[in-house]
């Protein structure tokens, strides 16, 4: 009694009696949606792996991955800390930096045995080194520690003269144990020590410091290159973002650019003007710089004031993460326009905090940006006085398209299908197979109607799905192709 996959053997040329029985898997796909709470983002850091994305759910997997968060232009944790006050919790982010990123370096006191700091940046700098008595007699200890980790003991290390410092360097590099693995902090040389260890407690600051490679950063560093390996926000590729920002990148001539990659990847770009720009400067230069396109958000580049709590300071910062962080926290179909954002103490336009400066924006000035496809933070909103953005625009200058909404319902429906519809390749093209397909997608777009996702003003129904023979003629399906076609 046979019992097989549906497929797996031909039930036309059976020929040995007996009962077989075939699993039949569900004949409708059922499509769940992609993620829309994802936000891409790139900016310098003190510590961290460049170039790589790494998961960051909140301000504390920030600090343990890339450090504190610090006051200056590019800083990816300063984006990451606004974001988070939107109600932000799923970030992929990568560190970049200008190429002038050094390691700490520290060789042990009296010895030629060196170890380097794991990655790159000035909090490599802190990290503290001690060497006592191990818990068994005639062993030692390692402890390796950097505020805001974990310490990392390395306990029980025999030996004596060299044999002991290669079997502490083997115990950093490559661990003791299933629970003590190697080191996150650190590698180890060994050089040609073979002094006998001593006890003692330094620092990685007594050696050669570690540095940022922040201080000549470009908007152009934190784009970066396409080339394996990817840097910068090319690294973002396939990772599932739905926002991006590049962190206070202002620079124009880089907008379309991102413009690009947000089409290809199905990200909603999140841009900015110049801190201090006026009105008609920032129109001119979007125009110049060819920026038309619904793939990018792009903000006016009045910088907001926000209190930097790490930092015990009030300082401007670009309003990307604002934005980002408020689009993650709403439903695609959503735009950002009435919505309120935290965590704003001014911008200025309003003036600093602390000053007698009051000024709001006119409807006419608000006209102006919004028709050329440039948003803005504002206070008051027309529900109330309380900041938010103003125009739930994105850049394109067609009001079919200029919506939030239509940005990231679209990307959010091409990348649902993208992941969901691939199980159909290889099948079998028949009238079963186009009855599934569009059963498939017709129940995907059912269900994003039955959440509010989807409607029409006069409560007809919003969308249609096409897969048959009127879209797959024999010509077309004779060499492989099927074709559905779906209008929402």
């Amino acid at each position: 009694m046979p019992i097989v996959q549906q497929g797996s053997i031909n039930t036309t040329a059976l020929v040995v009696p007996d009962l077989y029985v075939q699993i039949v898997p569900p004949q409708n796909l059922v499509l769940n949606g992609v993620p829309t709470n994802v936000i891409g983002l790139v900016g310098t850091a003190s510590w961290g792996p460049v170039g790589q994305p790494v998961i960051v759910g909140t301000m504390s997997d920030y600090a343990s991955n890339f450090g504190p968060l610090l006051a200056r232009k590019y800083d990816m944790g300063t984006q990451i800390a606004t974001a988070v006050q939107q109600g932000a919790s799923n970030f992929r982010c990568v560190r970049a930096t200008d190429g002038t990123d050094t390691a700490a370096t520290l060789t042990l006191p009296g010895t030629g045995f060196t170890l380097v700091a794991l990655y790159t940046g000035s909090l490599g700098n802190l990290i503290s080194v001690t060497l006592g008595t191990g818990s068994q007699a005639n062993t030692w200890r390692l402890t390796l520690a950097l505020p805001g980790k974990q310490p990392e003991v390395f306990d029980n290390i025999s030996g004596g003269g060299a044999a002991f410092w290669n079997n502490l360097a083997t115990a950093i590099n490559s661990g003791t144990s299933i629970q003590r693995g190697p080191s996150q902090l650190v590698v180890a040389t060994t050089g040609a020590t073979s002094v006998t260890p001593t006890a003692f407690t330094t620092t990685f600051a007594s050696g050669t410091p570690g540095t940022d490679g922040a201080s000549a950063a470009t908007a152009a560093t934190l784009v970066g290159t396409d080339i394996v390996p990817r840097h910068g926000m090319y690294a973002l590729r396939g990772q599932g973002c739905s926002i991006g920002v590049l962190a206070d990148t202002d620079d124009p001539s880089q907008w379309t650019t991102q413009a690009a990659f947000g089409l290809q990847e199905g990200i909603y770009m999140i841009l900015t003007g110049p801190a201090s720009d006026n009105i008609s400067n920032a129109v001119t230069v979007k125009q110049t710089a060819g920026l038309d396109t619904y793939a990018c958000k792009l903000m006016f580049g009045d910088w907001i004031w926000w209190n930097d709590q790490a930092n015990a300071t009030q300082r401007l910062t670009s309003p990307q993460g604002f934005v980002a962080g408020r689009l993650a926290n709403l439903s695609p179909e959503q735009s950002s326009l009435n919505k309120p954002l935290f965590g704003i103490i001014g911008t200025q336009k309003s003036g600093a905090p602390g000053t007698t400066q009051a000024s709001s924006y006119s409807s006419a000035e608000l006209s102006v940006l919004l028709s050329a496809g440039i948003d803005v933070i504002a206070n008051p909103q027309p529900s109330g006085r309380f900041w938010g953005v103003r125009g739930g625009h994105n850049s394109s200058s067609n009001a079919a398209t200029n919506g939030d909404n239509y940005t990231r319902l679209t990307n959010y429906i091409a990348a649902t299908l993208a992941s969901g519809m691939g199980q159909y390749v290889g099948q079998v093209i028949n009238q079963s197979l186009f009855r599934r397909i569009r059963a498939t997608q017709l129940s995907f777009l059912q269900a994003m109607l039955s959440q509010g996702m989807l409607g029409s003003p006069d409560g007809s129904l919003p969308f249609s799905v096409i897969c048959d023979v009127s879209n797959n003629p024999l010509s077309r399906t004779g060499l492989g192709y099927v074709q559905s076609n779906a209008q929402v």
